[in-house]
């Protein structure tokens, strides 16, 4: 089962920060698919018999490094974009796996040191009326997005929603070893989102099949209190 809530504390934070305007797009797909792009430790986490796979851009706010004093301002905000799956490790503990992280700030590639798939780019996360929209071009290569959404009413998640935005560790791997990295922030406020415009060619570029059925979409004004914590190898 996995929790609503965080599963642990993190007492000395690596990173604080605030994850906002978050949309979470999932589409599922045959698991043996994306296990093929997993290391040997990790299985893909099921849900009703299918591996899920999110597409989730945001906005991150107030970023500060640990001993930065809160009355000090963090970097400037800047948008960011991950393609990520759900993972559970031979322990039997869930996780995340990053297929691909677009961020806009290059700071963050300090990230591919524990071997997350950092890809400079640039990013915009836009409202404008009832609809987000959220454009994103990676610096290299072509793979690029285009998402517009139009948030609905808040929800009480059901077991489905919980297991696809709540999770609270993430894995990489480098150097041959898997490493985790833990993360707490309060929960989700939830809402329904209405896609209005999608198209996008990170799935593609991360190995996966263009997915063509209709996605399910969340909309999050976001969480202000992130804290990941420090990068350690195993589990």
């Amino acid at each position: 089962m996995v929790a609503y809530g965080a599963e642990q504390r993190v007492r000395v934070p690596a990173l604080r920060a605030g994850w906002l305007r978050q949309t979470f797009v999932h589409w599922a797909f045959p698991p043996d698919k994306v296990q093929a792009l997993l290391p040997g430790e990790l299985v893909v986490d099921e849900y009703d018999g299918a591996a899920w796979v999110g597409f989730t851009p945001f906005v991150m706010a107030d970023v500060r490094l640990p001993g930065v004093p809160a009355l000090v301002p963090g970097l400037p905000t800047f948008a960011e974009t991950n393609l990520r799956t759900y993972v559970r490790h031979r322990d039997g503990r869930d996780g995340l796996w990053f297929l691909s992280i677009e961020v806009a700030c290059p700071l963050m590639l300090a990230a591919r040191a524990v071997g997350a798939p950092c890809n400079p780019g640039t990013l915009s996360v836009s409202a404008k009326g009832d609809a987000v929209s959220y454009t994103g071009s990676r610096w290299v290569g072509d793979a690029s997005y285009r998402l517009i959404v139009r948030p609905g009413d808040p929800i009480t998640p059901t077991e489905r929603d919980v297991w696809l935005t709540s999770r609270w560790r993430a894995y990489t791997r480098r150097l041959g070893m898997i490493w985790q990295t833990p993360v707490e922030h309060e929960p989700w406020p939830l809402r329904d989102a209405a896609v209005d415009v999608l198209d996008e060619t990170l799935t593609t570029a991360a190995g996966l099949p263009a997915p063509t059925a209709e996605p399910v979409a969340h909309f999050s004004e976001g969480v202000r209190h992130v804290r990941l914590g420090l990068t350690r190898p195993g589990a």
